[in-house]
């Protein structure tokens, strides 16, 4: 045994060596243009003590003070570039050379995170999911097919909400609704309970997707040699590969699971509709087209699920601080829907305070607040400076969306800010970049839009969202957010109410409180 940890360790220090060895010399014919402007960084190591561990996003937002729209830092020959402006963004990451994805080992390789859209290598594959999902979800005329399970959904949520009156727990019922949304449109699955198990594995495998895409999370994504420590290494060299096992088992039990449903229900005949069962039924696929389907199917729901409920958590954030802007969107409602039915899509285009509610949902917290990591797929030239080829790209989506020069007083929430006026021009619509840039905008966003709105609506029509008090102490939240590649409100507390007995018997018609 202790020959074979002798040998591992071994060719890790000579794998390590070569790669350090190669790093410099590919460096030192790289052009002599200077890169992003960033804090100045130790030999070899660079700026691995300069990478904030939390509140990354507010971290990188005070660089701009300093070193401007973009700067960098490397990690261990690993430069990572961050860009804090939405003009720079749109210059470089509409560009096809930054269509890559970074390839972390741990997330691509040990957990298999590469065959899902999100860290797909941009290819002919990527292109088939796109295509696929372009079918099903590529507009917002598309989305409608899907319009009656989200309405039923949503309003099964209702009831849900009402059956804990009192409960500050309420992201249990929406992200379960959000859950069996996306699980029924992509699997014509049917979601059993708030602690259904394929709910339960999809939501454990995007929270580690956040980790996994925090730079210097795993020491193996920089130092490649490490992944071939075994398993069974003793002691806390290997922890990074057991954990690799385990949450490779939740993403591939996710795909597997859930393929299999489909393909059971197809072959018994009694397959709901569903956007697998209309690409496999009656079709004589090869393996690699039943691979492709299986991962874009799940893609959806591990690419969709967080940010409608982390959009969702910053709604109800909202309205307890700001209860003159929730007076004001349920007014608007009111006055289209009444108060003898529900919201439905049909009332869209006529509640347009609702319609910048949304906008400013996101722009109040951005769930995914650097965006996805780009990749550069060659050397490129900005304004004199080198982005070598490799280079890990980020957008500093919350510094966009926070920055007091663009969005004047970015810590109030504010729809109208988003409402044109004689003299007052709207202020720029996030939607614009915080779904991503260039090839790979995210494909679901016409689909994440819809759900936003219907909930958010059908929400405000019956409930009003309170202040909870203990003890004679009005409890105040705060507008802060947690860290990581996926954000929502730190925890605080709200209680919903039935704005009137005839709200309450409105829900209850709808009656599903399981």
């Amino acid at each position: 045994m202790s020959g074979n940890i002798l040998t591992t360790a071994a060719c890790g220090l000579l794998l390590t060596s070569l790669y350090f060895a190669t790093r410099w010399f590919d460096r030192r014919n790289r052009s002599s243009l200077p890169p992003p402007p960033g804090p100045k960084g130790w030999p070899l190591i660079g700026n691995m003590f300069d990478l904030p561990t939390k509140d990354e996003y507010r971290v990188y937002s005070q660089w701009h003070e300093t070193y401007g729209d973009i700067c960098s830092v490397t990690v261990l020959g690993q430069r990572i570039v961050i860009i804090n402006s939405p003009d720079v963004a749109f210059k470089l990451l509409n560009k096809q050379i930054y269509a890559g994805r970074p390839h972390y080992n741990m997330c691509c390789d040990l957990v298999g995170w590469s065959h899902a859209l999100v860290m797909l290598p941009y290819g002919e594959r990527f292109k088939g999911y796109r295509a696929m999902l372009k079918n099903a979800f590529g507009s917002r005329a598309s989305v409608e097919k899907y319009k009656e399970t989200m309405e039923t959904e949503t309003h099964h949520c209702l009831a849900r909400l009402l059956n804990q009156e009192g409960s500050t727990n309420f992201t249990g019922p929406i992200r379960r609704s959000i859950g069996a949304i996306l699980l029924g449109i992509t699997h014509g699955y049917e979601v059993q309970s708030e602690h259904d198990s394929l709910v339960r594995i999809a939501d454990q495998a995007t929270d580690q997707l956040g980790v996994l895409l925090t730079p210097g999370s795993f020491m193996v994504d920089t130092i490649s040699a490490l992944r071939f420590i075994p398993t069974w290494f003793p002691g806390p060299f290997a922890d990074f590969k057991r954990l690799a096992r385990d949450w490779r088992s939740d993403l591939y039990g996710l795909t597997e699971q859930s393929y299999a449903f489909v393909k059971k229900q197809v072959s018994a005949g009694t397959a709901s509709p569903s956007f697998v069962q209309e690409l496999i039924e009656g079709k004589d696929l090869t393996e690699q087209e039943e691979l492709d389907i299986k991962w874009v199917a799940s893609s959806i729901y591990l690419g969709g699920a967080d940010m409608p409920v982390s959009a969702l958590s910053s709604l109800m954030l909202a309205m307890v601080m700001f209860p003159e802007m929730q007076k004001k969107a349920q007014a608007e409602i009111d006055a289209v829907v009444g108060h003898d039915r529900l919201p439905l899509f049909s009332d869209r285009d006529d509640l347009p305070y609702v319609e910048s509610m949304l906008r400013e949902i996101i722009r109040f917290g951005p769930p995914v607040p650097l965006g996805a990591p780009h990749c550069v797929t060659e050397d490129d030239v900005y304004e004199g400076m080198l982005i070598p080829k490799d280079s890990i790209v980020v957008a500093n989506l919350w510094h966009f969306l926070q920055d007091p020069n663009v969005y004047p007083n970015p810590e109030v929430f504010d729809p109208e800010r988003f409402i044109a006026r004689e003299g007052k021009p709207a202020q720029p619509d996030p939607y614009d970049f915080c779904f991503g840039f260039g090839r790979r905008i995210c494909p679901g966003v016409h689909l994440t839009d819809a759900q936003m709105y219907i909930f958010t609506a059908s929400i405000l029509s019956v409930f009003n969202i309170e202040k909870v008090v203990e003890n004679g102490v009005v409890q105040e939240p705060k507008h802060e957010f947690t860290s990581g590649v996926l954000i929502r409100p730190k925890p605080f507390k709200a209680v919903l109410k039935p704005r009137s007995a005839k709200a309450e018997a409105l829900i209850r018609m709808f009656g599903d409180t399981a």
